[in-house]
């Protein structure tokens, strides 16, 4: 497909959900679309079938009554065969749930986030999770005695982010740093 479709704003209250969407929303899962989207804006558009039937956006939609919102930016995908569209509403769904996180970045967000004064929740993350991330940072779930080196090492770290254009210079960056003798690992965004 190479065109790709417009967005259009339209009335909530003219949005169909599909009765045979097996996705569930919990009211608190909707409250953090809704703190998502009034924090950010309404950037994730609902994409609906050519006649009002909501497609994808479900949640966003139970989330903008929430907050009263009148009119939600829409793109249609009236091109879709009704068994399409019927295996995309399951398909967009899935999909997501197929993605991991690397937790080593996410503490990373996480800490120039909060540093910023940014309230973590809005990343839909709870504090729990987030806190869980700092109990374990190399994943191993090993115990470390309070005067161990190791617990030293993993209390008196620095970072410096280098951006570089191509993985061999990272490669050759990464080993002189390790010749150098510092501890360091390779990341890639």
């Amino acid at each position: 497909m190479s065109d790709f479709p417009e967005y259009k704003k339209q009335a909530v209250e003219d949005l169909i959900p599909y009765a045979r969407n097996a996705r569930t929303h919990s009211d608190e899962q909707v409250d953090k679309i809704a703190a998502s989207i009034r924090e950010f804006g309404f950037l994730n558009p609902v994409i609906t079938d050519g006649d009002n039937g909501i497609v994808a956006g479900h949640g966003r939609i139970m989330a903008a009554k929430k907050l009263g919102i009148a009119e939600v930016p829409t793109v249609e995908a009236a091109h879709l065969t009704d068994a399409q569209k019927r295996a995309y509403i399951l398909a967009d769904n899935r999909l997501a749930l197929d993605a991991g996180w690397d937790d080593e970045l996410l503490r990373v967000e996480f800490t120039d986030l909060e540093a910023g004064g940014f309230d973590l929740e809005l990343t839909g993350f709870t504090l729990d999770e987030i806190g869980a991330l700092d109990a374990d940072p190399e994943g191993e779930g090993k115990e470390q005695d309070e005067g161990s080196d190791e617990t030293e090492k993993l209390s008196d770290f620095y970072e410096v982010v280098v951006e570089l254009e191509s993985e061999q210079q990272q490669n050759d960056l990464l080993e002189r740093l390790l010749e150098e003798g510092y501890e360091c690992r390779a990341l890639m965004s």
